[in-house]
């Protein structure tokens, strides 16, 4: 066996010293994550545990409010955004403290302009890699991958939204459930939102077939986690074939955010690893390409990067030769492309090598998927 390098061991170390990460999911607001995390909060505190409240938003919900007495909370900063005083959680002071656990609520945030950093997530990585250990919460509708998926559903735009990365790299996801009926019901009951906010939102995000749909894709994200948790702990030699899915994308934006969105889901069903291929042809050099489509492609590969995608770039006269000759030095599994209609696939059609294509990704047992 080979001896670790000394960056190698140093990683090691580090990797130990990190806080463990617990997340609340939820298929809506208003299922009880945050009532959830105060509750056991109050058990931690009870059983002798340093554990403090570093942000927690109750929406003016009594219950839950009430579950703040008692509990040490961290003061938060205050900030001048634009005329208003505003708040936001105190990273600094939280590692400056060293609480052997703290509360997070609000994952998906986004902080105020001129803070540390742009998101409460990535706030939350600043604090697991101080060595505290972080229970947080996050609704299903905030994930990246899910994104086209909740918009198709609700028609409803969420701008606030976490790399897929964040949730694999949980300890533990735990998923708070109710029925659609349970639910409503709480809405009605102004459990939830103020009287003059329940009936907007039950012609949106609290009608009964969206509650059922978005508590479906919570129940599966919550079972991948299970996946991933079994697959780390069980011997390598009871574990079948891994999967390592490929994204083919082109320089087309909308197209190619959907190809990897979709591969994001499938490696993280699978809790495999996977990669961005994008084939730089001749037309699409540096001093040839538009700029647009540069715009396009630098914000495809930074999302699927936040996603936990390896970028593959290379160049090539011939794009389905070049998926071949990565799919086969990436042992990929499954190469993903985007429906027929794409210049990619018209591309890869027009060549007279796509046969050659089908048998060595047959001969090597490498699947396509066409996503729609």
């Amino acid at each position: 066996m080979d001896a670790a390098s000394p960056s190698e061991f140093l990683d090691l170390i580090r990797m130990q010293k990190r806080g463990k990460f617990k997340v609340y999911i939820g298929m809506i607001a208003g299922v009880g994550k945050t009532f959830r995390m105060l509750q056991e909060a109050h058990a931690l505190l009870q059983n002798g545990v340093d554990v403090r409240i570093a942000y927690v938003e109750t929406h003016g919900r009594k219950e839950t409010h009430a579950l703040l007495e008692g509990l040490p909370i961290i003061p938060r900063r205050r900030l001048f955004y634009k005329g208003k005083e505003l708040e936001e959680m105190d990273v600094q002071a939280v590692i400056n403290l060293q609480p052997e656990i703290v509360i997070v609520d609000e994952l998906a945030h986004s902080n105020i302009e001129g803070s540390k950093n742009q998101k409460r997530w990535q706030d939350v990585l600043d604090l697991l890699d101080a060595g505290i250990h972080v229970i947080s919460a996050v609704n299903i509708q905030h994930i990246e991958s899910l994104h086209e998926e909740i918009r198709t559903i609700t028609g409803i735009e969420v701008s606030e939204r976490i790399p897929d990365s964040i949730i694999a790299r949980a300890d533990e996801v735990v998923n708070i459930d109710l029925t659609a009926d349970e639910l409503i019901a709480r809405l009605k009951e102004g459990k939830i939102y103020e009287a003059s906010k329940v009936a907007r939102a039950l012609t949106n995000f609290f009608k009964q077939e969206h509650i059922l749909q978005l508590r479906e894709l919570a129940l599966k994200e919550v079972a991948s986690a299970v996946e991933r948790k079994v697959a780390a702990e069980v011997p390598q030699s009871a574990v079948m074939r891994h999967e390592r899915f490929m994204a083919c994308i082109s320089s087309n934006e909308k197209i190619a955010r959907n190809v990897i969105r979709k591969t994001a889901r499938l490696a993280n069903y699978y809790n495999s690893k996977w990669f961005v291929l994008y084939v730089q042809i001749p037309r699409e050099q540096a001093d040839k390409i538009p700029l647009d489509k540069q715009r396009h492609l630098i914000h495809n590969f930074k999302l699927a990067t936040e996603m936990g995608a390896e970028i593959i770039k290379v160049s090539a006269d011939n794009i389905a030769t070049a998926i071949t000759e990565q799919a086969s030095e990436h042992r990929i599994t499954t190469v993903c492309l985007g429906k027929p209609h794409i210049s990619l696939w018209r591309i890869i059609l027009s060549t007279n090598i796509f046969n050659r294509l089908l048998k060595k990704m047959a001969a090597e047992d490498i699947d396509i998927i066409i996503l729609s």
